[in-house]
């Protein structure tokens, strides 16, 4: 399944029509009716049912929606916000088969017909705007909105709720509060913002029949889910040794914060790394290895009242490095992110203090030949992009795509949906994991996560996007099992990478 803007699905249709020459009355046609067939699971026949439509191909549907409703007996009434002189092309066709089929239409924008409208009506299916919102609503559609958000019992939205803009960056308008949405074809970009998801309400996504050679001319964004993971994560060779599956590094951790490390390492000796090494200060060696026994140890300073990362690293032993998590931010620190960009001729992950040094390592960067894969939360991206984090989260897709392909790095922008980017500007979207991740130490495991399946895939893509997915759907099966969001911890997310592992792959 793909996210796309409003844009990239007009050009969706676009080719369907022109390029494959299917009868855009088809496409309404089926739109309304893959619409009414979710309804149907949602709603009932002593439902007083109204749908709210207008002059667009959004209102088309909502011709198409009323015409099935009532040929299968449910009580409907339409109700047009826009005057008839807007009624045309295929939306007038649709109307007239509604007409023919012994339904009426109120023609209405006056606030007190709406408003009573909504009191009288179980179900509102809206139906008014689809996606070509770029700005405030205007009168009188502003006041419709309002008064439906106030007075309706049940809002039921085709596609997407009117005034709600489809793309990212949009700020300031007004939109119905849906309870429940009916996506066509795809999800649009707004379903995956924070201030615009919870306009959709829950929400299901039906197919209209838009051909799969239509959707591979658009440039949209990928949603990793179950299938991506099956057909993507690689097989364990019957012969296999520990060399087969990587030696990895992982560099941080510090007196104040030992257990940063230490969940990084574990989570990748969990997720399926050869071989482990911690690089991290001689006085902690002891508690880290005591709770992760598994790993091998490299002192990063004989002072054991120092922090500071100081002694040299053989960097010809390694197949990939992870560093930053309770790394601290000295001078030395930072001395040791920019040799680690330098000297790896192999995939680097920088996270949590890492990312703090590579905002000063812009040009080592963009200069290496070898992957680069930055994992920051929303405020760390935001310190990297000189950006506030409210105008990260109006723009993720757009800042993640043009941080990514400035400085030629694959970026992880964590979240409720978690953005994948490569270079190149390629985009998936995670959406497994739940609050119970909202706690300190996630960031580590997922960090440990991906230095494991970096070491494991031939595409760095492929193996963030597994990586995130492990991550969150061990989170997921924990709830389901035997957690709850309030109990769950970092440690106990690496204990449930196993049953991912039994519950999605062929063992």
């Amino acid at each position: 399944m793909y996210i796309v803007t409003a844009k990239e699905m007009y050009d969706m249709d676009r080719y369907t029509v022109e390029e494959m020459g299917l009868d855009a009355r088809i496409l309404m046609e089926n739109a309304g009716r893959a619409v009414c067939y979710e309804l149907t699971k949602i709603i009932t026949k002593k439902d007083r049912i109204c749908v709210m439509v207008g002059g667009g191909n959004n209102g088309g549907d909502g011709f198409v929606i009323a015409r099935t409703l009532k040929n299968k007996n449910y009580h409907v009434t339409v109700i047009q916000v826009v005057p008839d002189e807007k009624i045309t092309g295929d939306v007038q066709y649709n109307k007239t088969l509604f007409l023919n089929c012994g339904g009426s239409v109120v023609v209405t924008t006056e606030a007190s017909d709406i408003s009573k409208i909504a009191t009288n009506s179980d179900v509102i299916i809206d139906a008014m705007i689809g996606i070509g919102v770029h700005d405030k609503l205007r009168e009188p559609t502003a006041t419709i909105v309002s008064i439906i958000n106030e007075f309706a019992p049940r809002i039921i939205s085709v596609d997407i709720p009117t005034g709600l803009p489809a793309d990212e960056g949009i700020t300031g308008f007004s939109a119905i509060q849906a309870d429940y949405t009916i996506i066509i074809e795809a999800p649009k970009m707004s379903l995956y913002l924070q201030h615009t998801a919870a306009f959709y309400g829950k929400w299901k996504v039906v197919s209209i029949g838009i051909p799969a050679n239509a959707i591979e001319e658009t440039p949209a964004r990928l949603i990793w889910d179950q299938h991506q993971f099956q057909q993507t994560m690689p097989k364990r060779g019957l012969y296999a040794h520990k060399g087969d599956h990587g030696k990895g590094l992982a560099i941080g951790g510090s007196k104040e914060m030992p257990g940063s490390i230490a969940m990084t390492a574990k989570a990748a000796l969990r997720t399926g790394a050869g071989l482990l090494t911690v690089g991290t200060t001689e006085s902690v060696i002891p508690t880290i290895a005591s709770t992760c026994v598994e790993a091998t140890y490299l002192a990063l300073s004989r002072n054991k009242e120092s922090d500071l990362m100081t002694m040299s690293i053989p960097f010809d032993k390694y197949d990939a490095i992870v560093i930053g998590m309770g790394l601290g931010r000295e001078k030395r620190a930072e001395q040791l992110v920019q040799n680690v960009l330098t000297e790896a001729n192999y995939p680097v992950i920088i996270d949590a203090d890492g990312l703090y040094h590579a905002k000063f390592a812009h040009t080592k960067l963009t200069k290496r030949l070898y992957p680069t894969i930055m994992t920051p939360h929303p405020g760390e991206m935001a310190m990297l992009l000189d950006v506030s984090v409210a105008e990260l989260l109006e723009k993720p897709f757009y800042y993640s795509t043009k941080f990514a392909r400035d400085h030629q790095v694959y970026l992880v922008l964590k979240g409720k949906n978690t953005i994948i980017t490569a270079p190149g500007g390629q985009q998936a979207v995670n959406t497994t994991g739940n609050q119970g991740l909202a706690k300190g130490g996630s960031g580590d495991v997922l960090s440990g996560i991906i230095l494991a399946m970096v070491m494991q895939h031939k595409s760095i893509f492929q193996a963030l996007c597994n990586a995130c997915f492990v991550h969150g759907m061990a989170a997921d099966l924990l709830v389901t099992d035997n957690h709850s969001y309030y109990d769950l911890m970092a440690t106990d997310v690496i204990e449930g990478i196993p049953a991912v592992y039994r519950t999605f792959l062929d063992m």
